[in-house]
């Protein structure tokens, strides 16, 4: 069940003012901020995973970016490329991506890991992890699942959020503003970083099989489709309680979306640049 979910979560992706949703025909649909061309994705085709950039909700991140892997293992990147986080034409027999605050990730077939973007932070000191079997993008730190189910974490560590040498039998991954969060085998869910994400309260979430870090809330979908989330509820972005039957999440800067199992797409939280408008969506599914 984790691992299906974990692959699942690759057909959404929440930014800091736009969503991203995979269709089944691998086509690919956004709503919300455009400001940099970030959802220009209605070109794309074939793609087997996206993922959004920016996390936080500052002033200064009103641009983001918006990344695609197409099946035979290439990339696409449109939106803000200010630090070359968009520069990933070159990347190829690449099996999953995840985008941050002006940089990108992607793990290649043979378990190690490339980086483009804004590395100041050392977040995109990843090039001798090895192993690697997923990765996630915070503002200014990246973390990597390891085949052994061990974590790997570079970047900025101002509120530990890269505390995670001890973790063991993790499955999923995922970074956010200054917190970290993992799903374990057995259904726990582990969390480091700033408190005011909710990293107390997520350390008593179980079964657990998936987890999705927004700037500062935190979100867990259940083995039997529910939805957890703590952390601040500023605009709602937690008022997930009565959603069901969901299959995969993803966390933005201040809202979440929810992928059910007939594939219809739940929005909740911050609705200010039409980030939420996903209503008119195709069931992805």
């Amino acid at each position: 069940m984790p691992s299906q979910s974990v692959s699942l979560a690759n057909h959404l992706a929440a930014g800091c003012r736009h969503s991203v949703g995979l269709c089944s025909d691998g086509t690919v649909v956004a709503s919300g901020g455009d400001s940099a061309g970030e959802g220009a994705v209605g070109g794309w085709s074939d793609i087997v995973a996206v993922a959004a950039g920016n996390v936080h909700a500052f002033t200064n991140t009103g641009k983001s970016h918006t990344v695609g892997l197409k099946s035979d293992g290439t990339v696409l990147a449109v939106g803000w490329n200010g630090n070359g986080q968009c520069d990933v034409s070159s990347w190829n027999s690449i099996r999953t991506v995840a985008a941050g605050w002006r940089f990108t990730l992607g793990v290649c077939q043979d378990g190690t890991v490339v980086a483009t973007g804004r590395s100041t932070e050392g977040q995109a000191a990843v090039n001798e992890w090895c192993g690697v079997t997923a990765v996630t993008c915070g503002d200014w730190h990246s973390v990597g699942v390891t085949t052994a189910g061990t974590v790997l974490a570079a970047g900025n560590n101002r509120a530990g959020q890269l505390d995670v040498v001890g973790w063991r039998d993790v499955v999923g991954v995922s970074a956010g503003y200054l917190h970290t969060l993992a799903c374990t085998v057995d259904g726990s869910s582990l969390a480091v970083g700033a408190r005011n994400s909710g990293v107390d309260i997520v350390l008593t979430w179980r079964n657990v099989v998936q987890v999705s870090a927004g700037s500062h809330h935190s979100v867990g979908l259940t083995g039997s489709g529910r939805v957890l989330a703590a952390g601040s509820n500023s605009h709602g972005q937690c008022d997930v309680q009565d959603w069901r039957d969901v299959i995969a999440v993803a966390a933005g800067a201040r809202h979440t979306l929810g992928l059910r199992a007939d594939g219809v797409v739940l929005a909740t939280g911050s609705d200010e640049h039409g980030q939420c408008n996903v209503g008119s969506w195709p069931h992805l599914l």
